[in-house]
């Protein structure tokens, strides 16, 4: 990937957020709602969890974006956000406040020891491919989702804090 970009080039990009902890659907609502750039964002989906200690179900979407950042600052502006929801990576796949995972950026691919996209375990995870699949359907073959691994519930769409009680429509910020 070239360190020179044209400021005004945006890709689409996909940012996977989960959380189990706490008021899990604010701490997903606040975090979208800090996001610039953001032309979809998935209904809320209820998913146990996948691997790790035993702990209490997940709220997981997917959000959209229009963006000129490059995989590195989307990763930059993931921790970011989870330290702004009080994360502690205090165990590995453990319960955390807020998650957030690069997922993909237009048709970059990055292999770096604390940086793969497309995300490495997106193809596996129902959690990721069901909301993905209702913002880019195009991108989910369905053989994918059927396989892919977990049990997903949609709760509904996510209230965001700036829209004043109006909820967000799927596929729609």
């Amino acid at each position: 990937m070239s360190s020179a970009r044209d400021p005004n080039l945006t890709r689409r990009a996909f940012l996977g957020m989960g959380s189990n902890m706490g008021d899990r659907e604010r701490h997903l609502a606040d975090a979208v709602d800090s996001l610039v750039g953001v032309v979809g964002v998935s209904p809320v989906y209820e998913t146990e969890p996948v691997g790790g200690p035993s702990q209490g179900p997940y709220l997981n979407v997917v959000v959209e974006l229009d963006t000129p950042l490059s995989p590195r600052q989307l990763l930059g502006v993931a921790h970011r956000l989870e330290s702004a929801a009080g994360r502690v990576r205090a165990e590995h796949w453990g319960p955390r406040t807020l998650d957030v995972d690069v997922l993909l950026v237009g048709d970059l691919a990055v292999d770096e020891p604390d940086l793969v996209v497309p995300h490495p375990r997106m193809w596996q995870r129902r959690f990721v491919l069901a909301p993905l699949a209702d913002l880019a359907p195009e991108l989910v073959p369905e053989h994918l989702l059927a396989t892919s691994e977990g049990r997903v519930s949609v709760v509904g769409p996510l209230e965001l804090p700036r829209r004043r009680g109006r909820r967000a429509e799927p596929g729609g910020a």
